[in-house]
Parts: C-alpha cells; sequence; structure tokens
C-alpha cells in the first residue's frame, strides 16, 4: 500500500493502481457455477449449515435456531451473494447526452454492503463514482445498481474497486471514470486486530482523471460537507 500525496482531505490511505495485486480482477469462481439452479444451491447450503451449527453445539430443535438453516441459505443465495450470478446484473440503458454536458458527473455516498471472500463477515461503506461522457449517458439509478451488483459477493475491496470502474468503462466507452470506496472491514473490527476505528480507502483513476486538475475536483467534492 502506498500514500496517496493529495491535497483532498481523505483520512486515510489511498491504494491507487493495484498493480501488486497478484490475482485476477475477476471474481474467482468454476466453469460450472452456474449448472445448479437456486433452489438447489439452497438446499444444500442449508443442509452444510445445519451440520455447521450442531458442530458447533447449537440445540436445533429450539423455536428460534430451527429455521436458521434455510434463512442463511436463501440469504447468500438470493441477497448477499446474488451478484455472483451474472442473471441479476443490472439492464443499463444509455441516453443520448443531448446536453452536450462534457464535465464530469459525480455520485457521491452510494451505500453498500459486502462480504470478505477471506472469512466471509461485513464489508460496508460508501462509494464515489465519477464519469466524463463520450457521448452517452446513464441513468443515476443504475450507477447505484452497479455498485450493488458487485459488492454482493465474497470479496476484497481492491477487486471491487476495479469491477466498479472496468463495468462502466464498457458501458460508457469511456476511459474516463474516477472510483473511490471508503469501507469499514469487520474482519478487522470484530475479530483479529478488534480495531473499531480503522478504515480502508481504495481508488481507481482512469482517462482525464489521472490528471490533477480533474482529480482534484473530483476528490475535492467527494470530501465537501453534505
Amino acid at each position: 500500500m502506498k500514500q496517496k500525496e493529495t491535497t483532498s482531505s481523505i483520512p486515510y490511505e489511498i491504494m491507487e493502481d493495484m498493480d501488486h495485486i497478484g490475482s485476477s480482477f475477476d471474481t474467482p469462481l468454476r466453469a460450472d457455477a452456474f449448472e445448479m439452479d437456486d433452489d438447489l444451491k439452497m438446499e444444500l447450503i442449508s443442509k452444510h449449515f445445519r451440520e455447521i451449527m450442531q458442530i458447533l453445539g447449537l440445540d436445533l430443535s429450539d423455536d428460534s435456531l430451527s429455521g436458521t438453516p434455510h434463512r442463511v441459505a436463501k440469504m447468500y443465495v438470493k441477497e448477499v451473494f446474488s451478484g455472483l450470478n451474472p442473471a441479476n446484473k443490472p439492464v443499463v440503458k444509455l441516453f443520448d447526452n443531448k446536453y452536450d454536458y462534457d464535465q464530469m458527473l459525480v455520485e457521491k455516498n452510494i451505500t453498500f454492503y459486502s462480504n470478505c471472500e477471506h472469512h466471509f463477515v461485513p464489508i460496508y461503506g460508501k462509494a464515489h463514482v465519477a464519469y466524463i461522457s463520450s457521448g452517452k449517458v446513464i441513468g443515476l439509478s443504475k450507477i447505484n445498481r452497479i455498485v450493488q451488483y458487485y459488492a454482493k459477493r465474497p470479496q476484497v475491496q481492491e477487486r471491487l474497486t476495479v469491477q466498479i470502474a472496468n463495468e462502466l468503462k464498457q458501458i460508457l466507452d469511456t476511459d474516463d471514470v474516477a472510483v473511490v470506496i471508503d469501507a469499514v472491514h469487520m474482519c478487522v473490527a470484530s475479530r483479529g486486530v478488534n480495531d473499531t476505528n480503522s478504515r480502508t480507502g481504495t481508488s481507481h483513476f482512469s482517462g482525464k482523471f489521472k490528471e490533477e486538475t480533474s482529480r482534484k475536483e473530483f476528490l475535492n467534492y467527494i470530501n465537501a460537507p453534505t
């Protein structure tokens, strides 16, 4: 991790470029990941989670616990890891940039919830996204949906940052994209070092956002009081 030098007031380290990451920016998935339907996945997850609870010594005959294996299985498949399935990818419609708006558009403070792929505990925080139109614009809510789609899978924050940026670059046909994520990792806060105060920052700047003027304008905006 390297400290980004900037006049921005972001009070944490920003991991930029991320060329130290050894793995692919694609989420690691088997080739047969979607040959099994959701109902069967939930059935098997429920069965195995029941076994985990039994190993831990929990009494599954208790009415508070008896439905937990099914609830966890449904949550995994239909909610917190639903972003693994490409069938759930947001359908994005583009519009002509009829206003000839050639400055940056920023969507700030996008709330997201994800899960650490190392411990399967929550990561949560805010994403800030910007782009400069190359002739097309995207509905604002679709930016939020793209962030949430990639967050809803086992993740590392560096990969999440780049996946969001790459998706927007492909959809909008522009390299002029910026993404900054500020997040809390419960694998740090609730276990291990038990540090409840630290936050993690990651960034991806491409195209015109590699230039100091545009990058500084974006960072100043996302750090301005709401």
